[in-house]
């Protein structure tokens, strides 16, 4: 029996409607000049299992959002991606094109970040969190922060002037050889669950497409979410027979061989 299509299992909610418009937006709307009818964006999120309903919420939520502006030509509406629109598309889809591309060269030097948000301010807290864990850093004890990526000290201050930390702790160090540098690894990021996920992927697309633009639109969804969870370790730091690797090839190769026939069929939905 074959593996459950990735839309049965994260179509329900308002947040994968939300997720799978913006999916569709930067894969198709961005590059085709922005513009996008009601009805395309309807067609496209109901084949992967979207009410219309719930794609009108996206559309109103992301419009509020300030990512997209309603226009009315004649009794149709047409949607516009705003500039805020498309440099959030813009970044992501650069990110997600880019991520897994190779694993990188890594001289030994670790970047360590001695940052803690008080308690009470779970803003700053959030930001903290989400921003360096988006920045690939990993958290191996409570306060401190890792990365074998030195050169992100740039990144990383502008998330602590964000969270209101200017005054935490940096510094690039290298590892003096005690203790075990694996468990530190483990213990800074959920190279398991990242491993598992990579696994349902492979499996996921390994099968050619029935519809290429609905399986496009299904493999890049799955796809971003793998840059703000593998924090692109080298690969000295990583577990043997790592399915990143692979699963970074398969998202190319599928990506080259269903984007024709996506493009096609969506400037047909969208002329």
């Amino acid at each position: 029996m074959s593996a459950p299509s990735m839309s049965r299992r994260h179509a329900a909610g308002a947040e994968s409607a939300r997720g799978l418009l913006l999916t569709v937006l930067g894969e198709f709307v961005l590059p085709a000049g922005g513009l996008a009818w009601t009805s395309a964006l309807i067609d496209v999120l109901g084949r992967l299992g979207i009410e219309e309903k719930a794609t009108r919420q996206a559309l109103m939520r992301t419009a509020s959002d300030g990512w997209l502006a309603a226009e009315r030509v004649g009794r149709r509406t047409r949607w516009r991606l705003t500039p805020a629109g498309e440099r959030l598309l813009t970044e992501g889809t650069e990110r997600i094109y880019g991520f897994g591309a190779a694993l990188p060269d890594w001289d030994g030097r670790w970047l360590l970040v001695l940052a803690r948000a008080p308690e009470a301010d779970r803003a700053a807290r959030h930001h903290l969190r989400t921003r360096l864990t988006w920045a690939g850093l990993g958290n191996a004890a409570p306060g401190l922060w890792i990365s074998p990526h030195a050169e992100r000290v740039a990144e990383v201050e502008s998330v602590l002037a964000g969270a209101g930390l200017a005054g935490a702790q940096m510094f690039v160090s290298e590892h003096a050889g005690r203790g075990d540098l694996a468990a530190m690894v483990r213990q800074a990021w959920d190279l398991a669950g990242i491993e598992a996920g990579y696994r349902e992927f492979l499996a996921e697309f390994t099968a050619p497409a029935g519809d290429p633009l609905t399986r496009l639109v299904e493999l890049v969804h799955a796809w971003r979410r793998f840059p703000a969870v593998d924090p692109e370790l080298p690969r000295a730091l990583l577990p043997p027979r790592w399915s990143g690797i692979r699963a970074a090839a398969l998202f190319r190769r599928r990506h080259a061989a269903w984007s024709a026939a996506a493009a096609a069929d969506w400037a047909h939905l969208a002329g």
